[in-house]
């Protein structure tokens, strides 16, 4: 139906991303307007600037290449997001878009956010209305202003479009779509089962490691909080027998020279892992600890028990169902919480629909008659 819709309309779409989720999340719809043919651009601002975190994606995942990179890389927030802002509006003043797309809660969502709306051109926002309640986190900030700015909002879940309706967002506005993360966990699983080798890679079998990822600001950059999620996981490791994988971000190698911190014997540091190798990583542990909310949300569609690193969730969907339980960063805390999840492997449904959430989300764009996800 999309492809049909596509080649009569003539909307214009700008895909703005900058970021490894940002390309994991969009890829189902990248695909989609590509093979129907949808007249779109896509504006990569670099916010992710080194080459194993970032460009290798779009070969991997067989995405054609974004036609604008700003190469922004590092900086303060305000450096990086007002560097982006002025990249993104020369190109929408160029390419003069009917719809400007952002995903999820970056600051390349923010500067596409803000350069949008001083332009007469619509704002999407796709993944709107998820909150962790902490203002704190940068995140919150910029999924905030981007949902109370957007005409279009992309909630993944009910529970997500009630947080927006008790903002006060019109209800015309929201659509509840599913979550993208669905449509590329299923799309994305089948070309890692073809490509990926990473577990005689590594020498892992199945089901007999677990698999770390910390690396958030407010982890990494504490000392006391990384070194609780060492001990953490190495005691998870010692409980149960097995190896906690550690795919190292730059950031929390940085801090864990910064601060002499010992990676404990039970933690296996590897080298940051390209997506489809990650995403086999996922499906075979038998735990996840995380402090990422994109992998909260693979690895309960995975079916695999994860354990959160922090002390909230924008995620809460994957708490109700019984997936993902939050720890913290206190060692007792990560073993009690990974403990309980022995029982619960994949016994939950997901609750972030049935992978169709990139037709819902292009269906209102070209004015065509949207069925959302089951309440």
């Amino acid at each position: 139906m999309i492809e049909e819709e596509a080649s009569s309309m003539g909307t214009k779409l700008a895909i703005v991303l900058g970021t490894r989720p940002e390309i994991i999340k969009l890829s189902p719809l990248l695909r989609a307007c590509t093979e129907s043919r949808l007249p779109h651009t896509v504006i990569h601002t670099g916010q992710h600037y080194t080459e194993s975190l970032d460009a290798v994606f779009f070969d991997q995942l067989e995405l054609r290449e974004p036609d604008h990179h700003l190469a922004v890389g590092s900086g303060t927030h305000a450096e990086q997001t007002a560097e982006m802002m002025v990249g993104i509006e020369q190109v929408l003043l160029e390419e003069q878009p009917d719809v400007v797309l952002v995903q999820g809660d970056t600051n390349s969502v923010l500067a596409g956010t803000m350069a949008t709306s001083k332009l007469e051109i619509d704002l999407g926002h796709v993944e709107a209305g998820l909150r962790s309640f902490d203002r704190t986190m940068p995140e919150e900030t910029n999924r905030v202003i981007a949902d109370h700015t957007a005409e279009y909002l992309f909630a993944p879940t009910p529970q997500s479009r009630t947080h927006l309706l008790e903002e006060g967002i019109d209800r015309d506005r929201i659509y509840v779509t599913g979550n993208t993360v669905v449509d590329a966990v299923d799309q994305n699983r089948e070309l890692a089962a073809a490509k990926s080798t990473v577990l005689p890679d590594l020498d892992l079998e199945p089901g007999a490691f677990g698999l770390m990822t910390a690396h958030r600001a407010e982890n990494v950059d504490d000392a006391e909080r990384f070194a609780g999620i060492l001990e953490g996981a190495d005691r998870v490791a010692t409980q149960f027998g097995i190896e906690i994988v550690y795919p190292i971000h730059p950031r929390a190698e940085e801090a864990i020279d910064t601060f002499g911190l010992e990676v404990p014997d039970g933690v296996r540091v590897i080298e940051p892992q390209d997506y489809l190798d990650f995403l086999v990583l996922q499906d075979e542990a038998s735990v996840v600890l995380t402090d990422s909310g994109g992998i909260q949300e693979e690895a309960c569609i995975l079916g695999v028990p994860c354990v959160t690193l922090r002390d909230n969730t924008e995620r809460p969907e994957t708490v109700d169902v019984g997936a993902n339980r939050l720890a913290g960063t206190d060692p007792d805390s990560i073993l009690d919480r990974t403990l309980e999840t022995v029982d619960d492997v994949g016994n939950w449904e997901n609750p972030f629909g049935d992978g169709k959430a990139t037709d819902r989300i292009l269906e209102p764009l070209l004015e065509t008659p949207v069925q959302e996800v089951a309440q």
